[in-house]
């Protein structure tokens, strides 16, 4: 179901929705025009919604676009933390992230990524919506979660 014209929440939610079911059925985030094919409005409702959910922190758009960047825990772009669920790739837009997708999915998966000091490569498994306890790993966070949004796009 579409929002009714002038119900800037209603589509929004509607937006948010197409954009995650998206990502997760086919592993990469829409465009603009294949919202609002997909929703039957407007591609300036599109981008006005997409720009509500980056100002409030539900999106994060390339620089100066309205393409999607990053719709948490998914990242539109390949980064080093690759995670399979299922038959499905998909991106973490960092480790957090990373392990935060097959939780959110409730499905088991694994996370490949390496070591950004010695470029050994890393997995981590996340069963049951749980990490693997028996890997030995650190997880390192360098800008306290506090601050991520100071500067999302390098946190």
């Amino acid at each position: 179901m579409v929002a009714p014209p002038g119900d800037a929440a209603t589509l929004d939610r509607d937006v948010r929705l197409a954009v995650y079911r998206k990502i997760v059925d086919e592993g990469s985030a829409p465009t603009v025009s294949e919202v609002a094919d997909g929703l039957d409005i407007t591609t300036s409702e599109i981008e006005a919604a997409f720009h509500r959910l980056a100002e409030n922190h539900v999106l994060v758009l390339a620089p100066g676009t309205s393409s999607i960047w990053m719709a948490s825990p998914f990242s539109a772009i390949p980064t080093p933390f690759q995670v399979e669920v299922g038959d499905r790739r998909y991106f973490g837009n960092c480790i957090w992230d990373a392990l935060g997708i097959p939780v959110c999915l409730r499905m088991d998966g694994r996370i490949r990524t390496s070591c950004p000091d010695c470029s050994e490569p890393l997995s981590l498994d996340v069963r049951d919506g749980s990490l693997d306890a028996s890997a030995d790993r650190v997880i390192h966070f360098e800008v306290p979660a506090a601050r991520w949004w100071d500067d999302i796009g390098s946190t």
